[in-house]
């Protein structure tokens, strides 16, 4: 396993912000940690709109976190910013809507964003299935999970 030799920048990306990418940021957060290498990156989530910015995530994500040993309580939606595309090495859309929107206010720095499905070991639909309406938090956190295991093993390559 590669050593990072500074910090590495990896965002979560989803549409509101309350749903999917507080579940990537919270995931990714437990797995770094649990290979005690949270000192080697930076983890946060936003998304392409701003309708909940400064709340809290949705209950059904808080409570498949809290199921699965993580809290992502202390998290506040926010919109994507442009100093993001500067920020962060790594920025993961939930969705091809999401990817969409993304490059659309990326300009030039496209090369750093990614689906976070492509990192699925799992071939199938590259979109994490938005639970907004429809539920399916454990779906969604599976996706999620091992999605981000994948990506933590190609970062620390």
């Amino acid at each position: 396993m590669g050593k990072c030799v500074s910090k590495t920048s990896v965002l979560f990306v989803c549409l509101g912000n309350i749903c999917r990418s507080p579940l990537g940021q919270g995931i990714f957060e437990d797995l770094v940690k649990e290979q005690d290498l949270a000192d080697k990156f930076i983890v946060d989530s936003c998304g392409t709109g701003a309708w909940h910015e400064g709340e809290l995530p949705h209950l059904g994500s808080i409570e498949i976190a809290k199921r699965n040993g993580i809290s992502i309580v202390n998290q506040k939606a926010r919109q994507i910013r442009k100093s993001d595309f500067e920020n962060f090495d790594w920025i993961l859309a939930m969705d091809r809507s999401n990817l969409r929107d993304i490059k659309a206010i990326a300009g030039e720095s496209r090369s750093r964003i990614h689906l976070l499905r492509e990192f699925d070991p799992f071939i199938g639909d590259l979109d994490v299935p938005d639970p907004y309406y429809s539920g399916g938090f454990e779906g969604v956190f599976e996706i999620v999970e091992r999605s981000c295991r994948v990506l933590l093993d190609k970062i620390m390559e």
